[in-house]
């Protein structure tokens, strides 16, 4: 077997910032079996009958081509693979091997292939029994056989049982044997007792075969449901897991995922879902602006080797979709990780955790995270419903952050680090699972704080294991130095294993005024794995990048004229970018201050700064609108030097030649337009108007 190239690190957190709004997924009608194609629809109602899981089957279902089909049918066995480091599926073999074991061996008796029939179905689920007890036919009992298993835990299945099958009526195929439904009178031909007195048939069948007769009434080894003169409810429950082991084991995410995301990612990701755990909260700088801080930590990341050194790439797309489907936010990103070997040796002995922030204007969002790894083709996700609330009259307590480590240390003025807060680096972990070694560091913000409940306000801490106060205690607001951020210390050294949580409540002058709640919980391990941390360094709050971050956020919520104020200030720091410059023209454009577009934009068409594309649009559009429609030909005709002739410049250069009355020239663009894309009604209606 070959080698795959890339290592697998296990536990690694990934970071990512979200998700293009057309991966949310549609209502998609399902097909029935018969309407599919012959070849998928003996995959799927006979090679994986057994083994597909209700979510992957109805997954299948709602593809809607041949293609789509292929890639889920690649996940599928992937995500079943038991040795991902070599090239071949070694389940997908075995289990083919088991299907024609099935038929070559289990078809003589009927006229049913091999994998239909009762014993089929159980060895292509639980493949090679430990042992196998075979009973001819005799005048006294039916031909039957035992299958005995043990080891099958994974499956969900006792560490030892019994599967077994019997002719009925001396002749056809072997069916599968319940003790509740069949009793031990299935195994007599002459049996002419009570029907429903199973004790009494176990007592004859003793006699015939003592054998059988042990399996008759309990399929699990020890049980003694003999002596209690009646079936075994546990077999009856053990024959339906048995039913359900052939994926009871499958991470059934991936399946809902690769829907979910199959028209967002390319083809070679497709079927490389992996899960990931994630954390999501809100906080405001010292300035006032708000930031999203996350983390994102998948099952795995796989990384490559180059001269000694370890890395991958991480093509990060993020967004933020407003609640009535409008795009607020976008943003793409490379996270580029690197390890050498004695780096490389740590990280595979513990996860691996992004954290990362973004400026976020308020409002009611989905956030939505795709991360995408160039050296193994995965993709994993993070989705989020978010709010982030205006300033408002009333003290706001913001959600808590648990963190298992608090690191004194001073914020920067040119550089922002998620979580950082409360004058600590702060470390969470999204699974919120501490050890009693550990110190509970509790954070949190409390906004638009009055100053007299600063002075007088204080803190109740409540922690309930249960539903059971464990422990309760109170601080005054007045004894943190950094309001209105607040950490606190506690020790768990007393916190006996469970689950626990934790209420922060602020009281004033008596009263209640807002708490916040966080469930964690404690292990009876005595240490976990805390992660390796790849902090993604954002620059200082105040920088030009943040306020056109959130200029742009307004501008796609159509909130102009606060785009317009936080643009503004971005291009007084930067006045050479043009991508600054470019958004407020756009808000500009929207407002109809024309003028302002061209003073912005007419610079970046000069000396020797290179001109965008859609520099020359907006720039042509603003002249249009405002008359000037010389100078607007002028534009387009130098974008189209620069970039090609296509119909967002042809049809409203068409405009402004009709505008100058010049028609043959109007004539002569609109003509090439068509040609380029006929399908265009209302250009042809104005090309005939134009004609007449």
């Amino acid at each position: 077997m070959r080698s795959k190239t890339v290592v697998i690190l296990i536990g690694l957190l990934v970071l990512a910032s979200g998700l293009p709004a057309a991966a949310r997924p549609a209502q998609v009608q399902s097909l029935k079996p018969r309407e599919l194609p012959e070849v998928y629809y003996r995959w799927l109602e006979e090679e994986v009958v057994y083994i597909i899981s209700p979510v992957e089957r109805e997954v299948f279902l709602k593809l809607r081509n041949d293609r789509e089909r292929d890639l889920f049918i690649e996940a599928f066995w992937k995500h079943r693979d038991t040795n991902p480091a070599t090239e071949e599926n070694e389940y997908r073999q075995e289990h083919y091997r088991r299907i024609s074991y099935a038929n070559h061996f289990y078809g003589r008796t009927t006229p049913k292939p091999g994998w239909m029939t009762d014993r089929g179905r159980i060895y292509i689920i639980l493949g090679e029994p430990n042992d196998v007890q075979r009973f001819e036919a005799r005048s006294e009992t039916h031909a039957a056989e035992i299958w005995f298993y043990q080891n099958q835990m994974e499956k969900g299945l006792p560490p030892a049982f019994n599967v077994v099958f019997y002719q009925k009526r001396g002749f056809g195929d072997y069916l599968l044997y319940s003790p509740a439904a069949d009793g031990p009178m299935a195994f007599m031909p002459t049996y002419e007792g009570d029907p429903v007195d199973f004790r009494a048939a176990y007592e004859e069948l003793l006699d015939r075969s003592p054998d059988l007769a042990y399996v008759s009434m309990s399929l699990i080894p020890g049980e003694g449901s003999a002596f209690l003169g009646r079936p075994s409810l546990a077999s009856q429950h053990l024959l339906q897991q048995v039913g359900t082991a052939g994926w009871k084991s499958v991470q059934e995410q991936y399946a809902r995922k690769f829907l979910d995301y199959k028209d967002v990612v390319e083809v070679e990701y497709s079927a490389n879902y992996l899960d990931s755990d994630s954390l999501v909260r809100v906080y405001q700088a010292p300035n006032g602006l708000t930031f999203v801080h996350y983390a994102l930590e998948p099952a795995r990341l796989s990384v490559a080797e180059y001269e000694g050194r370890f890395y991958t790439t991480l093509r990060v797309n993020g967004t933020l979709t407003a609640e009535d489907g409008r795009l607020a936010y976008q943003f793409e990103k490379a996270l580029t990780p690197q390890f050498d070997r004695e780096q490389l040796d740590l990280v595979q002995r513990q996860p691996f955790i992004v954290h990362d922030m973004f400026p976020v204007v308020p409002g009611s969002y989905r956030l939505s995270i795709l991360v995408k790894n160039e050296v193994s083709k995965e993709f994993t996700t993070l989705e989020h419903n978010l709010t982030v609330l205006d300033r408002q009259t009333g003290v706001r307590l913001m959600p808590l952050l648990l963190a298992y480590k608090a690191a004194p240390a001073s914020p920067a003025a040119d550089r922002l680090r998620p979580f950082h807060l409360a004058g600590n680096q702060l470390y969470p972990q999204p699974n919120r699972i501490f050890v009693r070694s550990d110190s509970l560091e509790i954070v949190f913000q409390v906004l638009d704080l009055p100053q007299e409940v600063r002075n007088e306000g204080e803190f109740v801490f409540t922690f309930l294991q249960g539903d059971q106060v464990f422990r309760a205690f109170r601080r005054p607001l007045s004894a943190y130095p950094s309001a209105p951020e607040f950490l606190e210390s506690v020790s768990l050294e007393d916190f006996p294993p469970a689950h626990y949580t934790v209420t922060v409540g602020l009281d004033f002058r008596g009263k209640r005024v807002v708490s916040v709640s966080e469930p964690f919980d404690v292990t009876h391990r005595e240490s976990i794995p805390r992660p390796w941390v790849y902090a993604k360094v954002q620059p200082g709050a105040d920088d030009a990048s943040h306020r056109y971050s959130l200029g742009l956020q307004l501008l796609n919520l159509d909130r102009l004229e606060e785009a317009k104020v936080l643009l503004e200030r971005a291009v007084a720091a930067q006045p050479d970018s043009w991508e600054y410059a470019l958004a407020l023209s756009q808000a500009c454009l929207a407002m109809r201050d024309y003028a302002r577009v061209e003073s912005l934009l007419d610079p970046f068409l000069k000396g020797e700064k290179a001109a965008r594309y859609e520099i020359y649009v907006i720039l042509a559009k603003a002249l249009k609108e405002s008359g000037r429609l010389e100078r607007a030909v002028e534009v387009l005709s130098a974008a189209v030097s620069h970039y090609g002739v296509n119909t967002a410049l042809l049809n409203p250069m068409g405009e402004c030649y009709l505008g100058l009355g010049r028609k043959d020239e109007a004539r002569v663009v609109w003509e090439k337009s068509l040609e380029l894309s006929p399908d265009q009604p209302a250009l042809k209606r104005s090309l005939e108007g134009l004609k007449e």
